[in-house]
């Protein structure tokens, strides 16, 4: 037997497990439901281009068909206090996700009032919602309060989890606001996915050029493309944060390792395992 017949049976056995184990219980996360739950992805956008790729790996995701009914929504522009410029990511959302998401830059207060419907209707029927904060919790805060007065009898606490992962959004958010976020909901801090062997899946790989090779979905290649493209556009520019493994042509799509965790996926370990997973 060659070598790459024992790494395609290697990748085999791992998705099996993945498979079989999508909606069961995760001792480091929680238990998420796939029936019942509601997947919510939040995305600052300011100033890291970082955003932008993970928007495509998310999209990459959902395709596998154990997630393609996965109930989820995207929302762009739930930054904190960090200063900077946004990064427009509009046309990339609609290109992924359809009407699937939400902007919330500079209309929180709208964005808020949409996403609590999505959420109470989750509540409803007695499903838990779960959010990957790819960026801060200045949005989570507003949307457990608004849920809070509209639903005063569901326990937050127990029915609202939280999944970060970096130190830098949660110092990006409003102090008060991140205080409330951890003792109104069920508030996770996970390893930092720009990290490779910590816990979590690492996905910041500056290295990794070829993404081209990886993508035959025609659909698919377009929303790398544009991310890319965007990425390219904006990173560094007019004093936005300089991802350098983007500047290297590399991706970084770590936010997606709050996803993975969520899922019970962390043990995809790095972006080369990803795109032999989901690439094809």
């Amino acid at each position: 037997m060659n070598s790459k017949t024992l790494i395609f049976l290697a990748l085999a056995a791992t998705f099996l497990s993945f498979t079989t184990s999508f909606g069961q219980k995760n001792s480091q996360s929680g238990e998420f439901n796939p029936k019942n739950d509601l997947l919510l992805v939040q995305f600052d956008c300011k100033t890291d281009v970082d955003d932008l790729h993970t928007v495509a790996a998310l999209a990459t995701l959902l395709t596998d068909s154990n997630f393609s009914t996965l109930n989820y929504h995207a929302i762009a522009g739930t930054y904190g206090i960090q200063e900077g410029l946004y990064v427009p990511p509009n046309d990339l959302f609609q290109l992924a996700f359809g009407n699937n998401w939400t902007d919330a830059h500079d209309k929180s207060e709208a964005a808020v009032e949409k996403v609590k419907l999505i959420v109470q209707a989750t509540l409803n029927r007695q499903g838990d919602i779960w959010i990957a904060e790819a960026g801060q919790s200045d949005f989570t805060a507003l949307l457990i309060k608004a849920i809070q007065k509209d639903l005063p009898q569901i326990n937050t606490t127990q029915r609202i989890h939280v999944v970060q992962h970096s130190d830098w959004n949660e110092n990006s958010t409003s102090p008060e606001r991140l205080q409330f976020v951890k003792e109104n909901a069920h508030y996770q801090k996970i390893p930092d996915g720009n990290a490779v062997g910590n816990g979590t899946s690492g996905f910041r790989d500056p290295d990794f050029t070829n993404w081209k090779e990886e993508i035959k979905d025609p659909d698919l290649f377009e929303i790398w493309q544009l991310s890319t493209d965007l990425s390219n556009q904006y990173n560094g520019k007019e004093g936005r944060y300089n991802n350098e493994a983007v500047a290297a042509g590399g991706l970084d799509f770590s936010d997606l390792s709050e996803v993975c965790w969520i899922l019970g996926l962390q043990d995809i370990r790095d972006t080369e395992y990803f795109f032999n997973l989901y690439g094809n």
